[in-house]
């Protein structure tokens, strides 16, 4: 199949914040026990385009990490470490036209929201388009969390792929393989309280090892009561915040986003490190209603909500501790897919 004489088209999908419930969407804890998580899509992107070249061209290129991959078959891409994403999504929707792909991503290395997972739906969503096969956005968000955990065998939870796909703020919930999302409406000026309460900080990439979710799950499995009781009470933070945010309740919020991270910090003792807990220590004593670790910790980043009108000198005194603020706003589109626009000259803009 030829993509076509058309310049090039893209696609974007956010990445998010976990609010309360993340870890109880990993199996096999989803699948025995269910799990419950609530998050928010923000202004981060991971892009991907694609580029028309001659039938059975395939190059594959990350702008990010500077990596760049040309090949006449798409099978001949093997998983060896180096653009594993873009492969694995090129293979799995056996995109067998000719092609130039091109990825970057606006999240820092590491980051723990999403990144990854975002990618993979930005290039699910943008294949799906040029191949049209009509996907709906859960059947994105489910084909991109294959890409991870059956073509690259990455353990992992779902909420990341979902959030990407449909963007907003969301209550999940997980009994594998059924997923649900609901959309979460409360009112616009708790909306926008919300949105500017939140500080989302940058600590440095994460140093968490690729068998720490092994490590947590293989204990569940066995019944320890040690990562049993904490992944329950995840789960039901999940539903707390729910509620907090359906009740318009701020305080709340802080209050479960803290009692999500004291379970967190249970599953492993690398959960959290002396960085986070002296940016935690500082902005707490500046005015903070709660704040946790973004995805599975260990570096990363971490959210805070600011009390009202105090997120400025928390802002300043994580900076001054050498935390970067990252800025967004709430993201609502989700995926999105487009063609790019030709400029007077004639070229691609």
């Amino acid at each position: 199949m030829a993509i076509g004489d058309w310049g090039p088209k893209r696609a974007r999908a956010p990445v998010r914040i976990d609010l309360a419930g993340g870890w109880s969407d990993v199996p096999p804890f989803s699948t025995e026990a269910g799990g419950a998580v609530v998050n928010v899509a923000i202004s981060r992107y991971s892009y991907a385009t694609l580029i028309a070249t001659d039938p059975g061209e395939f190059v594959l290129e990350s702008a990010d990490y500077n990596e760049y991959i040309a090949v006449r078959d798409i099978r001949e891409l093997e998983y060896d470490g180096s653009l594993d994403l873009l492969k694995a999504a090129m293979r799995r929707m056996r995109a067998e036209f000719g092609g130039r792909l091109i990825t970057r991503s606006e999240a820092p290395p590491g980051s723990g929201t999403g990144s990854s997972a975002s990618m993979g739906v930005a290039l699910v969503g943008l294949l799906d388009a040029v191949l049209e096969r009509g996907m709906s956005r859960m059947e994105i968000a489910a084909l991109a969390n294959l890409l991870e955990t059956e073509e690259l065998k990455i353990r992992g939870g779902k909420q990341d792929q979902y959030a990407a796909a449909c963007g907003g703020l969301s209550y999940m919930t997980f009994e594998d393989p059924e997923v649900t999302v609901e959309p979460l409406r409360p009112s616009r000026d708790f909306i926008l309280e919300l949105e500017k309460s939140l500080l989302l900080v940058y600590t440095g990439k994460s140093r968490l090892s690729g068998d720490i979710i092994s490590t947590v799950m293989d204990a569940y499995l066995r019944n320890e009561a040690a990562m049993t009781e904490p992944l329950m009470n995840l789960r039901d933070a999940g539903h707390q915040m729910r509620d907090a945010i359906v009740d318009e309740d701020l305080v709340r919020v802080g209050e479960v986003l803290e009692w999500n991270w004291e379970n967190q910090k249970r599953l492993y003792d690398s959960m959290t490190t002396p960085k986070i807990e002296a940016l935690m220590t500082m902005a707490r004593g500046e005015g903070v209603l709660g704040g946790k670790a973004c995805g599975a910790g260990g570096g990363g980043c971490i959210v805070l909500l600011c009390e009202p009108d105090r997120e400025h000198l928390v802002r300043r005194s994580v900076e001054d501790l050498g935390g970067q603020i990252i800025e967004f706003s709430f993201d609502y589109d989700g995926l999105t897919v487009w063609q790019s626009v030709r400029g007077r000259n004639g070229e691609s803009s």
